[in-house]
């Protein structure tokens, strides 16, 4: 039955390799663009106007707090009645990039609350300007602090771009489907599934082990289930 299962995969395997390629170019775009609009919503929940935080506080705790796979259906099966039809692929990009960012966010926010506020004060007296004070001394100290969880995301990337074969998105996860569709050896082919997930995983841990080496702050340590604990 394995041998079957083997000269399956093998026949298949362009298209597998193919959906491979999709699910890590999806993983590597919203990890991305979930990182830097995670940046910008960062920067404007600490602004000066009130309105402004707060519209993006609700920002993050409804990306948070919805569910991956509604939002999907709800931009996929929900927009073109209204008149809006995206790809899949438009529609992963969009959604994932709009969850990410919020976790991005309230993972920099906590990160945030770690910061010496004397050394903002300081700042702020010596005479530098707001932005100044974030691009110098706010955001280099943030992002150290918040490197395990940041490449902690990228690593929920890989495995929620899963989802994205529910709205029609032909990544690995899909072809693999197909594989099982066509045999019916269903365990072998999520067994299969699941030990590729498994390799690439130990791959991106290994590689976020050796940033976090380079970049973190001898001493100084934030649980990554600590930060977005209380960000929102």
């Amino acid at each position: 039955m394995w041998a079957e299962f083997f000269r399956d995969l093998v026949d298949q395997g362009p298209l597998i390799m193919r959906g491979l390629g999709d699910s890590l170019l999806l993983t590597a775009i919203v990890s991305l663009t979930g990182f830097f609009l995670g940046l910008v919503v960062f920067y404007f929940r600490h602004c000066q106007f009130a309105i402004i935080r707060l519209i993006l506080r609700g920002y993050i705790s409804f990306f948070i707090g919805m569910p991956l796979i509604v939002l999907l259906f709800l931009m996929y099966y929900g927009l073109p009645p209204w008149g809006v039809s995206l790809s899949p692929f438009s529609v992963a990009v969009i959604g994932f990039t709009f969850n990410v960012a919020a976790y991005n966010a309230a993972y920099l926010t906590t990160a945030y609350h770690a910061l010496d506020s004397a050394e903002l004060e300081a700042a702020r007296a010596a005479g530098f300007r707001p932005f100044q004070v974030f691009r110098l001394i706010t955001l280099p100290q943030v992002l150290r602090f918040s490197v395990p969880a940041l490449t902690n995301q990228v690593i929920r990337n890989l495995k929620d771009s899963s989802v994205a074969f529910l709205i029609q998105f032909n990544d690995f996860f899909s072809r693999v489907q197909e594989l099982a569709a066509t045999n019916f050896m269903f365990f072998r082919a999520y067994l299969f599934a699941a030990v590729v997930y498994l390799l690439l995983v130990m791959v991106l841990v290994l590689i976020a082990r050796q940033i976090e080496r380079r970049v973190m702050i001898p001493g100084v340590y934030i649980a990554p289930e600590s930060l977005g604990s209380s960000a929102v």
